[in-house]
């Protein structure tokens, strides 16, 4: 397997688990393999959200997903020997951003967000959190410094949603997008079109 074909997805305890489910399933048609992580409280949002109460059974049908146990450090995805080079937080909490940023590697998370920091990979964050206070802004600058993107849980309006499920592809399009992955799930701005013909 090309490592280019690895994306670990990480689900933690915010509001908006939609958004990594949706990511998972478009990643896992695809053809990624996916390194999946979802911490106790994302299990909690998970079932209250999306009424999911066993994830390891609602991705079961994939073969391509491998679900790791958040206490589980020697995992594979632990190291920087691992072919992993990409990962998302999808939602991420701001507890988790706060530990990532200080360098706690107290779960799997937190980890292996923090092997693909050190290995100057392709870290991406979708925080769901509002109002944000100071620290966790702050937080998310410290990150965004060292080069993790920072995908806010915030879509647009501009491709004329007309159901949830378009607002979730949005913000699903941008993480594939600065993640280097092409898709085609919300219609793009074209080039050759001005507000006013809007």
């Amino acid at each position: 397997m090309n490592s280019n074909d690895s994306i670990t997805v990480a689900v933690t305890g915010a509001s908006g688990s939609v958004y990594a489910d949706r990511l998972i399933c478009v990643l896992s048609e695809m053809g990624f393999w996916i390194d999946l992580i979802v911490s106790d409280s994302g299990r909690k949002v998970i079932a209250h959200e999306l009424g999911i109460t066993d994830v390891e059974e609602h991705f079961a049908g994939s073969a391509n997903i491998t679900c790791h146990d958040n206490r589980d450090i020697a995992a594979s995805i632990a190291s920087g020997t691992s072919t992993a080079k990409r990962m998302v937080v999808i939602p991420a909490s701001m507890g988790t951003t706060a530990r990532i940023a200080a360098g706690i590697s107290s779960c799997l998370v937190e980890r292996a967000a923090d092997v693909v920091i050190k290995e100057r990979g392709n870290l991406v964050l979708v925080p769901r959190e509002s109002p944000m206070s100071p620290i966790h802004l702050q937080n998310l600058l410290t990150l965004s410094r060292i080069g993790v993107t920072i995908v806010p849980a915030a879509p647009g309006f501009y491709h004329k949603p007309r159901s949830i499920d378009d607002l979730v592809d949005f913000i699903v399009t941008k993480t594939l997008d600065v993640l280097g992955i092409k898709s085609d799930l919300i219609k793009r701005w074209p080039a050759s079109v001005t507000l006013d013909q809007i």
